[in-house]
């Protein structure tokens, strides 16, 4: 007799597809997971009176929050808005959608509707449609790409190979950031002259901190900025430090020094940060996108960002996130159309997602395609990455598209790298900063990524970057500096570069620099217009579609977690002992631990017992002979903020931030909220050593050192489709149990029957 197996084999060959590396999330609109509408959704609704906005979206103006109050100040136009309103929904869908209705006036109407109207007519769109829409209504007639140039080591001379690859590539625009925080203004000096290197025109940012990003732009570095970051809730701004007038002001800051500026929104973000108000996806990133459009900013950097993750893991997400890109040019803002996060490890979702913005075009297709490998990108892998990236140009052929690239020889590309390289080199021998061996420059100039160099690390970058920052360098000094070494080509594209500064020029809607030569929506408008139409699905189908298996839910999370609470329980206890104090012994070191830590929660995303992680971080700071203190900390649950509160009560000034998901940050008492010392991100591939090392780091800083940063090492995981929905879930059950103005509260732990 022949056994018959219980399972159809197909599935097992399923299983091991990448595809089932990614989570998906149940639609569950009480705790923000959906994507175009919501129960708590408002109806669209504008109540005028003497030209006043008295009621926006069901809200009377006396109840409005700040968002409310910035939009209906700034951004609905009353002259407009009795007409705009009155349109029926379906029929400004079709308005989109139809070649006769001339781009002008659609942008006209947006300025009169609120955001529920404008979400409300978007979400009648389906996918076809919405692609079709946005290549009508974008800004700008030519496409763009831009490019992130980032390495694992913030290595300069790698920064700057790089940069001039991307360069060559056709990048209209590059983007760095650095896995720690006071390397920034070392990799904008060497973005800066990487990007000068064949060309000029190509326009750089360097993403930090807000307040250190504007002083790298002061100094020239930078031609513009986009991680100015708006958000759809209330709760969410005030969780963030800022508020919408706030964000203005920064916007007019960078516009006044002569910096391109767009703002960052998109899906998923204040689902993320634990405060949706059970509103969908699309309603809160609508109100994101009034707010901007009221700043008055250049453009947007929109379609989920850091949030695609979270958002794809919704039935509907990747639609989302293009009608979320659609309302940004419907509104006359600038799209840099996210597509920079890598949302899934399925390579056929990847093909799928990017393929819209490659057949419509967009001002920037990606705001962020990872020209390096997946695993030296600091902001996280994007959707399409330095292993992608000759797909990318395949596909550029295939479909006669311009996706903003073109290839590159080999002898071209080991050339403008030798040359960015040489040329950085230069400016640090110039002015004094460092010097680059022979051997350093030519394991860069070959290497396809940084496993592969033997260069400059961190804590060499640091103190480069803390001279150029400290000796007050700017963009002029660097550009003499080109000069003198010889390289009068490159000084002479950078200096192009800051001189639009002066123009004004590239300021305007969807400005880039073509062939020497501004090109944006006032000299290159968009003037495409075609018919859409197709088939629709309907609710039972819908039903069909968006019911797979392997879906989660907070009630599955919480599940999950209760089977670790005896076995936490036996290893570890919590005592709590009253308020905690602020100290004056300078031996003491405070670890501030969330509020779900060790009472809902109980293992990291990376599965290690949270009583194994705590104590190793107490014996590694005991052992510098320091004294550990742990605090629960109730106002707030975000990692930063843990630790600038552990700072700040630490005698040392030192303080740790530790979340029962794992992330973990050093901070000290004076710094910025989000300028800390030394941050573990990626919770699910943080081991146990890495804890003990952070801690061991804290310790060190305490007595006033300055130690090697734990870099916990990424192969390129597109850790957000993986986790991003569990992760949201656990934060919304840490939030939950925050309280505004809660104070913290000493805690004795015991671990195995020893008193810590």
């Amino acid at each position: 007799m022949v056994d018959t197996p219980n399972r159809w084999k197909r599935f097992s060959d399923w299983d091991a597809r990448p595809l089932r590396l990614d989570k998906f999330a149940a639609e569950d609109p009480a705790h923000g997971f959906a994507a175009f509408s919501s129960p708590a959704d408002p109806k669209p609704g504008l109540g005028l009176q003497g030209g006043k906005v008295i009621s926006l979206d069901g809200v009377m103006s006396h109840d409005f929050d700040m968002i409310d109050r910035f939009i209906a100040a700034y951004h609905i136009d009353p002259q407009v808005a009795p007409e705009a309103m009155a349109l029926d929904s379906a029929e400004v869908a079709r308005m989109l959608v139809d070649m006769h209705v001339p781009r002008e006036e659609l942008v006209r109407l947006a300025h009169g509707m609120t955001p529920a109207k404008l979400a409300d007519v978007v979400s009648r769109l389906n996918a076809l449609e919405i692609a079709f829409a946005y290549s009508k209504m974008r800004a700008r007639k030519t496409p763009g790409n831009q490019a992130h140039v980032t390495n694992a080591k913030d290595d300069p001379l790698q920064l700057a190979a790089d940069a001039a690859t991307a360069v060559a590539l056709g990048f209209d625009e590059v983007e760095t950031t650095m896995r720690v925080a006071r390397n920034a203004w070392s990799n904008a000096v060497a973005c800066a002259v990487g990007a000068s290197v064949g060309r000029w025109g190509t326009l750089f940012q360097c993403s930090s901190e807000e307040a250190e990003e504007l002083q790298i732009g002061m100094a020239g570095f930078t031609s513009y900025a986009e991680t100015v970051s708006v958000y759809g809730t209330e709760k969410t701004f005030v969780d963030g430090d800022d508020t919408p007038w706030s964000k203005a002001f920064l916007a007019a800051a960078y516009a006044s020094r002569g910096i391109k500026m767009r703002c960052t929104s998109g899906a998923g973000s204040e689902l993320l940060m634990g405060f949706h108000e059970s509103k969908s996806l699309l309603y809160l990133e609508a109100r994101c996108l009034c707010l901007q459009r009221g700043m008055g900013v250049q453009g947007t950097q929109n379609g989920g960002i850091d949030g695609a993750p979270v958002t794809a893991t919704v039935p509907g997400g990747m639609r989302e996130l293009m009608a979320e890109n659609l309302l940004a040019v419907w509104l006359d803002l600038e799209c840099a159309s996210g597509n920079d996060a890598r949302a899934t490890e399925s390579e056929i979702r990847v093909g799928a997602k990017i393929m819209p913005y490659l057949i419509a075009g967009s001002d920037l297709i990606c705001s962020g395609f990872g020209s390096i490998l997946k695993y030296d990108n600091s902001f996280n892998p994007s959707l399409l990455n330095g292993e992608e990236l000759e797909d990318y140009l395949v596909l550029q052929r295939d479909f006669e598209a311009d996706g903003g690239l073109t290839p590159v020889g080999e002898g071209r590309a080991l050339d403008v790298r030798q040359r960015g390289v040489d040329a950085l080199a230069a400016v640090y021998e110039e002015l004094g900063l460092a010097t680059a061996t022979p051997a350093m420059k030519a394991s860069v100039v070959l290497a396809s990524g940084s496993d592969e160099t033997e260069s400059y690390m961190p804590r060499d970058v640091a103190m480069i970057s803390e001279q150029i920052k400290a000796r007050g360098i700017t963009v002029i000094d660097v550009i003499k500096a080109l000069a003198a070494r010889g390289f009068r080509d490159e000084a002479e594209n950078l200096l192009n570069v800051v001189k639009l500064r002066l123009s004004g020029d590239y300021l305007q809607t969807s400005a880039m620099v073509r062939a020497g030569r501004v090109v944006s929506a006032v000299n290159d408008p968009n003037d495409y217009a075609g018919p859409g139409s197709g088939y629709r699905l309907s609710e039972e189908r819908r039903r069909e579609v968006i019911g797979i298996r392997d879906v989660l839910d907070q009630k599955e999370v919480l599940r999950s977690e209760s089977q670790h609470q005896k076995d936490e329980a036996r290893a570890i206890s919590y005592l709590e002992r009253g308020e905690a104090q602020g100290s004056v012994d300078r031996r003491d070191v405070v670890i501030g631990i969330s509020p779900a830590f060790g009472i809902k929660l109980f293992q990291t995303t990376g599965g290690h017992r949270l009583s194994d992680v705590l104590s190793l971080m107490i014996g590694a700071i005991r052992a510098r002979g320091l004294t550990p203190r742990i605090v629960r900390f109730r106002h707030t649950a975000d990692t930063s903020f843990l630790g600038l509160s552990a700072a700040r009560l630490a005698g040392s000034g030192i303080g740790i931030g530790l979340q029962a998901k794992g992330t973990a940050v050093i901070h000290q008492k004076d710094r910025l909220p989000h300028h800390n010392l030394e941050l573990f991100s990626n919770a699910p591939i943080t081991q146990l050593e890495h804890y003990r090392g952070l801690a061991a780091n804290a310790a060190a800083y305490a007595l006033g050192e300055m130690p090697e940063p734990v870099v916990v090492p990424t192969r390129g995981e597109a850790m957000g489709s993986r986790y991003h929905a569990r992760v949201a879930m656990i934060y919304a059950i840490e939030t939950e149990m925050t309280s505004e103005g809660a104070s913290p509260v000493e805690i004795e732990v015991q671990l195995k029957g020893a008193t810590a």
